[in-house]
């Protein structure tokens, strides 16, 4: 299986070579690859199917055991144009990754979750290439960001198979040498305006930016600018005869999107073009609520830790983001927390489209070092970048439950670092919400999250009765707010809660609770969702989980992704009454 469609579809240039598919591959436990030359010469004894990760059983191997240093090798052909450049794509190898290119040092990369480029121009020729990767990710490295990939060989707990090397799309690029590198869409519903931010590549005399937007086809903007500097801004009104009703607005329930199209003029001669898109949405919080697009919104949220039985991590298609959003909005939900994963753009770009909210969370590391921070704070930058137009991401959530701050009650280091992760995050996006920790122990936060896996319904009604019984909890014995912070009047959200195991596979799994049938399972997922909704302050929450995964058997839907009832069963306990 080939993931041949086009990787990064916010940002789309006409003239691109997949690089997916069949390359070489070789294990080098005994790191000898390097000083032997492996990226000259090599007699490479295995193949694998990128991007699927070699412990993946669609990469062709499928072997979950450590080999920590891998190397890949493929050619590949292009016709070399004069004035382009060549851009080698990698959308994500966990977790370091060096290239070479006709046996040259093209580059190198850090963080396994982020995607890189490097401009192998003066490395390639017109005829056959040689592209070779070295990926290095320690198994054992509890200060790397890994999210839920876990640190033996054998996945348990909440813990699971571990992702290797590449596991996103290769791909080249080629582009003119002056080209736009770089947009960013903020929106501003309360102006009905859109602000641009844009970055130039090869800036020369001549050099004119042209932008047009255009809604339901009808073109709103048509603006040419001259090319001064790098980089620009402009804000552009929306206010049009296609835009008089607000049907412009993004939200679950009415996903509408802008088209965007910029071409790039040297003289009379168009060097660059690219297709892009936004979305017109706001999300705030207010007096105890959250809003979306200054209307009161309950979000209600399914957790989707993003697994694949097949693929690990990587999905096995395209198709399988659009199914696992339109499952998630046929259960009831209107959006998802991306759970321990930096999800392929793909997904995003999907629930934009769709319509399905999303809560962005990093990967987190497991213990506290100045290199863990070094490591969390440079990739969560990259993250924040890439992400940032898309509609659909309403959070983000640096820090899960502690993890990579399990010291956070005796420790000032690790609550500034909690604190300057809200503040990083913020200084540049201050279009979402941002969780501090979710779960517990927040330092600052926009919404008081509470992870809380009480099957009961009546003590779930007891508790979220009041502020004061929600906010005295203790959730996995954990303090709701860490040492010098307090509830400031935020929104309270449940946002992990049921967890329900209900075996549907043929091995044997755990949940935080468990039923033995259909009926039991239903009776017990009705609990835990309407003890909530009859909350007079909770104003949303997210379920554990969407799928089961691996031994975690507690989804509404098999790791198959079949349900585990019927789906209309579901969707009407979810939806509650409206």
């Amino acid at each position: 299986m080939i993931r041949t469609e086009y990787p990064r579809p916010h940002f789309k240039r006409p003239k691109w070579t997949n690089l997916n598919g069949e390359w070489l591959f070789e294990y080098d436990d005994h790191d000898v690859g390097v000083t032997d030359k492996w990226y000259k010469e090599h007699s490479f004894s295995k193949t694998i199917h990128v991007p699927f990760a070699y412990q993946a059983a669609l990469s062709g191997i499928h072997d979950t055991t450590f080999h920590d240093r891998v190397w890949y090798k493929r050619q590949f052909s292009l016709q070399k144009e004069q004035r382009s450049l060549y851009h080698l794509h990698f959308g994500a190898v966990d977790y370091e990754a060096t290239i070479w290119v006709n046996g040259q040092l093209a580059g190198s990369h850090q963080g396994g979750h982020t995607p890189f480029k490097l401009d192998v121009t003066s490395l390639v020729h017109t005829g056959d290439n040689e592209l070779v990767v070295l990926a290095v990710d320690s198994s054992t490295d509890l200060d790397q960001p890994r999210g839920k990939q876990y640190w033996k060989e054998k996945s348990e707990s909440i813990f699971y198979t571990r992702t290797t090397g590449i596991w996103q799309t290769v791909w080249l690029e080629t582009v003119h040498q002056r080209h736009l590198s770089h947009v960013s869409f903020t929106p501003d519903i309360d102006e009905k305006q859109i602000k641009l931010d844009y970055h130039i590549h090869g800036v020369a005399s001549n050099l004119e930016l042209e932008v047009s937007i255009s809604f339901n086809g009808a073109t709103i903007v048509n603006d040419r600018m001259t090319i001064l500097n790098e980089q620009g801004q402009r804000q552009y009104s929306i206010v049009h005869p296609a835009t008089q009703h607000e049907e412009w607005l993004w939200s679950p329930e009415n996903p509408s999107l802008f088209d965007v199209t910029f071409k790039l003029h040297d003289g009379t001669k168009v060097v660059d073009e690219v297709e892009s898109y936004f979305g017109m949405r706001k999300v705030s919080v207010s007096n105890g609520e959250v809003y979306l697009n200054n209307k009161p919104y309950y979000m209600k949220l399914v957790l989707d830790q993003g697994y694949f039985p097949d693929g690990v991590l990587t999905a096995p298609s395209e198709e399988s983001f659009i199914q696992d959003i339109k499952l998630t909005k046929q259960l009831g939900f209107n959006g998802a927390r991306k759970h321990q994963k930096v999800e392929d753009p793909l997904y995003y770009y999907w629930a934009d489209r769709l319509g399905l909210l999303v809560w962005a969370e990093m990967a987190n590391s497991y213990i506290y070092s100045e290199r863990a921070v070094e490591r969390l704070t440079k990739e969560w930058l990259d993250v924040i970048k890439r992400d940032y137009n898309h509609p659909c991401i309403v959070a983000w959530v640096p820090i899960n439950e502690s993890w990579g701050v399990p010291d956070l009650l005796t420790s000032a280091k690790q609550r500034h670092h909690s604190v300057a992760m809200y503040h990083l995050t913020k200084s540049i996006d201050q279009t979402r919400l941002v969780m501090s920790n979710d779960g517990w122990e927040h330092t600052q936060s926009d919404l008081c999250t509470i992870h809380d896996y009480e099957a009961s319904k009546e003590i779930l009604k007891e508790r979220y009765r009041t502020h004061d019984g929600a906010l005295s909890f203790l959730p996995s014995g954990k303090n709701l707010y860490a040492l010098g912070y307090q509830y400031l009047g935020e929104p309270v959200l449940v946002t992990e809660f049921g967890g329900i195991s209900f075996k549907q596979s043929d091995w044997d799994g755990w949940g935080y609770s468990h039923a033995t049938t259909e009926e039991e399972f239903l009776k017990g997922y009705a609990a835990v969702i309407e003890a909530l909704y009859e909350s007079p302050l909770v104003k949303g929450f997210c379920y554990t989980q969407l799928t089961d995964v691996e031994q975690e058997i507690n989804g509404l839907v098999t790791y198959e992704r079949e349900p585990k009832a019927a789906i209309e069963k579901i969707r009407a306990i979810t939806i509650g009454k409206e």
